[in-house]
């Protein structure tokens, strides 16, 4: 049996998603817990030059919806980039998975050797459908969840694995 193009964009990214909102539930619970200032965990960064919580939420979301939706060859919705609670990055997250939840498999199917060009500061990249899925938008976005859970992991907020990975 063969693994569509929609199986394996759509499942995963709002899989990881949905594991991203209890991740930022489980930041947002600790921060009024311990008597954190939100913000103080929104901005925070693994090293300087990496992009703080907020931006790695914001980036895994654009993403996705983006990445499917060139896939699709239909418009992505336009989000700004404004959050500033952990209820923003929810709702924004809510918003990535009703689009995603949008496209069809009929959309995504049979784009496998679609040709994308993506130009990312200055630089052109090729891909055909299946490696701009599998090579790019999937790593993509499981590093930017992975470094959100690992920002608010380093900072005390009590996570482990599965709530990576969700439930099974």
């Amino acid at each position: 049996m063969s693994l569509s193009m929609f199986e394996a964009a759509v499942p995963p990214l709002a899989r990881s998603l949905s594991n991203l909102v209890g991740i930022l539930s489980k930041a947002a619970a600790h921060a009024e817990a311990k008597g954190i200032d939100p913000t103080v965990l929104l901005q925070a960064r693994l090293y300087p030059d990496m992009f703080p919580l907020v931006r790695q939420v914001q980036i895994a979301t654009d993403i996705a919806r983006r990445g499917l939706a060139r896939l699709a060859g239909v418009e992505s919705t336009a989000m700004e980039d404004n959050e500033a609670s952990f209820e923003e990055l929810i709702s924004r997250i809510g918003t990535t998975l009703v689009s995603l939840e949008g496209f069809l498999p009929e959309q995504m199917d049979g784009t496998e050797t679609k040709a994308i060009e993506l130009t990312i500061r200055g630089e052109t990249l090729h891909f055909s459908g299946q490696s701009f899925l599998l090579l790019f938008v999937l790593p993509n976005v499981y590093f930017h969840v992975t470094t959100a859970y690992a920002i608010l992991r380093h900072n005390g907020v009590e996570l482990g694995k599965r709530d990576f990975l969700g439930e099974p």
